[in-house]
């Protein structure tokens, strides 16, 4: 069983990732064999230009998820994970 320091993320990394459907942003807490635990999430229903929001941060629709903003993604259906060099958004917008 992979522990969890076999993989190629940073705990505590804020991260955009980008899966088959759907985008979040969070802060990266724990990697399971099939899973990536974010908390401080938020699902982003539009991101506008893909350049434009890694490089400025600004996001067209955001839905943060309440509380401790604490999301689960399958890695299965992870296409790529990418730095996020701004503040997580958690304003709905």
């Amino acid at each position: 069983m992979m522990t969890n320091t076999e993989h190629p993320y940073t705990l505590g990394e804020n991260v955009i990732v980008r899966t088959v459907t759907m985008y979040y942003t969070g802060r990266i807490v724990r990697v399971y064999p099939g899973e990536l635990v974010l908390t401080d999430a938020a699902w982003i229903a539009d991101t506008g230009r893909w350049s434009a929001a890694l490089a400025t941060g600004k996001l067209n629709e955001i839905e943060p998820y309440p509380g401790e903003g604490r999301c689960i993604v399958s890695r299965a259906a992870i296409v790529d994970v990418s730095p996020w060099l701004h503040a997580l958004p958690r304003d709905v917008r």
